[in-house]
């Protein structure tokens, strides 16, 4: 059984955390022309989208805008994933030789990210790979960390972080879940 232990960020919050990713994606790659940005679905489809407009109002480029659906490429699909909604991807430019920056909600194992990284392989041999997250909650099971944050919420064991969003929750807010294994 879960419950909401608290709300950690609202609309505010993520906002000022999606500006302040913009300008570090901005200052640390000085050929914006080379970025792609490519969201994990199905909320890290949705930042991307937030922080391609960020960064073509503060850069002034419009940046090609990909998604990856990752079921398939985890390691963990046929044990722990129950009913996914599978989607496809959607990447329609040139990977090679590109600075590919994956954007997710929550950065946790790090199986997503290894995952999304073994996807983008199948379309060609990007010259980097970055990550950009709006929470690291903690927790990893594989050397993955990400280039740009939004916030670092540590959690215990049985906590949950679940990102809500407008364009698909009807709010944007960060969330603590705490899940009760004893019921």
């Amino acid at each position: 059984m879960e419950k909401v232990k608290a709300k950690l960020s609202g609309k505010a919050d993520i906002q000022r955390s999606m500006v302040r990713l913009s300008f570090e994606i901005i200052e640390k790659n000085t050929d914006c022309k080379n970025i792609v940005l490519i969201g994990i679905r199905t909320r890290g489809e949705y930042l991307a989208q937030r922080l391609r407009k960020l960064i073509n109002n503060n850069a002034g480029i419009n940046l090609p805008l990909g998604t990856l659906d990752v079921t398939f490429y985890r390691d963990d699909f046929r044990t722990n994933l129950g009913s996914p909604k599978v989607g496809a991807s959607n990447i329609l430019f040139e990977i090679d030789g590109k600075t590919v920056i994956l954007i997710d909600d929550v950065l946790y194992t790090g199986r997503t990210i290894r995952a999304a990284m073994d996807e983008i392989f199948t379309y060609g041999r990007a010259s980097f790979i970055q990550l950009a997250v709006l929470v690291d909650r903690g927790h990893r099971e594989l050397p993955i960390k990400a280039d740009y944050v939004g916030k670092n919420y540590p959690t215990s064991i049985n906590e949950h972080i679940h990102v809500h969003l407008e364009d698909v929750d009807g709010e944007d807010a960060v969330l603590l879940i705490e899940y009760d294994d004893t019921k």
